[in-house]
This record gives C-alpha cells, structure tokens and sequence, in this order.
C-alpha cells in the first residue's frame, strides 16, 4: 500500500465528484457537474473512455473518513485538476445513459 500519491499524478477520490457532498466534506467541483455515489470502478472506466490510464488503489482511505475505504484513482497530470475533474464526472454522466 502506497502511503503517498506520485507526485506526477492527480489523485481523485469519489467524494471529490459526489453530488451528497458539501465542498467542506471534500468536493471539488459544482454539484451540477457531479455525480451520485460516483464509485472508483465508474471513475476509472470514464477515465480509460477519455483515454487517461487510471490507476485504481482500492484499499487507499480518504483522511477525511479514515473510517471508510473508498478507493482512489490515480491519473497522470495533463491538465488543471478542476478540469480533469470535470470531464471525468461528464464522462461518467453520459456512461450512465
């Protein structure tokens, strides 16, 4: 288990993109952008389907619910993390369809 994220790598975990969630709790984009319950296996699959190469970390815990064991995903640095967020959300709304 990988304590730290690489440093040439955007880590996304789902409470980044869920629409339940307040941004005090953790989300990082606008909730009409987000989605709900995103799950690491819908973020990894929008990722592939926009052509990144996700990294899933399955056992990895979000500091703001150690309790918890969401998962991450890691993705190569290529873009401003806000908008990667974006596009991944709107990627996994329309997989949805």
């Amino acid at each position: 288990m990988q304590l730290m994220g690489k440093k040439d790598h955007w880590v996304v975990w789902p409470i980044y993109l869920d629409q339940a969630k307040s941004r005090g709790e953790g989300r990082m984009i606008s909730k009409k952008d987000c989605v709900k319950d995103p799950k690491i296996e819908d973020i990894a699959e929008a990722a592939r389907s926009l052509g990144l190469a996700p990294e899933v970390e399955r056992e990895m815990r979000y500091p703001g619910q150690w309790y918890e064991r969401p998962g991450r995903v890691l993705i190569k640095k290529r873009e401003p993390k806000s908008s990667l967020l974006r596009r991944i959300a709107r990627a996994m709304r329309a997989g949805k369809r």
